[in-house]
């Protein structure tokens, strides 16, 4: 079978690997490897490290959430470049964990990318680019209280991480997937904490 599929994904996964110098990660390292202008690159990696078992640190899907809340904002208001507080900029994650959760997410990366290719790419236009950026926003508000329901954050991770591989890969089927999936996810969450 030829390989057909897109590799952004796998480019990303990449790019994030070149990063890591040394014990600790500055976010700002990051940010900067990853490019200023990349802002569907950010988002898929920082919501996949919290997919990831480097979702075991303590407040990750809490930082992940203003994270993604910052991106898509400028997103939303078009802007050119990545701004993030030195707040977040200064923070430092374990480059062994952080190693360990891009093994852990390259077979499954390898396996989707194989079915991505850009498609109903009008999606990735305004105003139905909104609709699931907006959802993003609301989710984002929520995440920080996920850490007290095992994986509920990680699951809100994987969700956005679907969302920014359709950015990157133009997939407007991918982007449909995600935004039902962010349709049903706090009802699903809600009902599964009851």
């Amino acid at each position: 079978m030829t390989d057909t599929g897109t590799h952004a994904l796998s480019d990303v996964l990449d790019e994030l690997e070149r990063s890591i110098d040394g014990d600790q990660v500055r976010v700002a390292h990051v940010v900067d490897t990853m490019g200023r202008k990349s802002f569907a690159s950010l988002m898929l990696v920082f919501s996949l490290i919290s997919t990831s078992p480097a979702s075991a640190i303590p407040g990750m899907t809490a930082i992940v959430a203003v994270l993604v809340f910052i991106l898509v904002v400028q997103m939303m208001v078009g802007r050119d470049s990545v701004w993030l507080p030195s707040f977040i900029t200064r923070r430092k994650m374990s480059a062994k964990k952080l190693n360990k959760g891009i093994r852990f997410m390259r077979k499954p990366v390898n396996f989707v990318e194989r079915f991505l290719k850009p498609r109903l790419t009008f999606l990735f236009h305004r105003p139905w680019l909104w609709l699931p950026m907006i959802l993003i926003l609301c989710l984002t508000l929520f995440m920080p209280f996920m850490e007290l329901i095992p994986t509920s954050g990680s699951i809100a991770s994987g969700v956005i991480a679907l969302f920014a591989a359709s950015l990157l890969t133009r997939d407007g089927l991918l982007a449909l997937a995600s935004l039902a999936l962010l349709s049903v996810l706090p009802v699903t969450i809600y009902l599964w904490q009851t």
